[in-house]
């Protein structure tokens, strides 16, 4: 098994249920349910939701964690339950179940919110462009403009240009 990781935060689905699994990523969101704390893991691909119940030995080093911080976690996935299927994620279907957490860097608190859409202003944006950066809107900007660029260099390649840079 990987290090880090066996699967993307994206890639697991209802057929994966009953499978081990381990994660690594951002902790996007957070929420605590008397019980149950559910964990929001982020990734370059995806959200996968992982849950902790109450008494479990990772349950109070994922209590400490603030939003942004790196973790790796090992479970069981398995399928949610019909009224808690989330049909705005591809991995909606399922959760992960963690047995093992690892903090790989815990996160101070942060100047302003990587998670949602609020606007914040420009100086402070930039002052943070670490944070920045990883928002969504921006994620999705620079796929964009990577896809495109690669589109075009493929289709010029094709057509006998050859891309010459200087020597550095």
């Amino acid at each position: 098994m990987h290090a880090y990781r066996t699967h993307t935060c994206g890639a697991l689905r209802a057929s994966d249920a009953g499978q081990t699994a381990r994660l690594s990523g951002w902790v996007h969101s957070k929420r605590d349910h008397g019980g149950l704390l559910f964990i929001d893991l982020r990734d370059h691909y995806g959200i996968t939701q992982c849950v902790l119940p109450a008494g479990t030995p990772s349950f109070d080093a994922a209590d400490a964690l603030l939003v942004e911080s790196v973790i790796t976690v090992t479970g069981q996935i398995v399928p949610r339950s019909p009224a808690t299927v989330n049909p705005r994620l591809p991995s909606g279907e399922i959760e992960l179940q963690v047995a093992q957490l690892a903090v790989q860097s815990s996160a101070d608190v942060l100047p302003f919110q990587v998670a949602g859409d609020s606007s914040y202003p420009e100086e402070l944006r930039l002052r943070y462009r670490f944070l920045d950066l990883r928002r969504e809107k921006l994620q999705r900007n620079m796929l964009l403009r990577a896809n495109v660029i690669d589109s075009i260099r493929r289709r010029m390649i094709a057509t006998g240009f050859n891309e010459f840079r200087p020597p550095s």
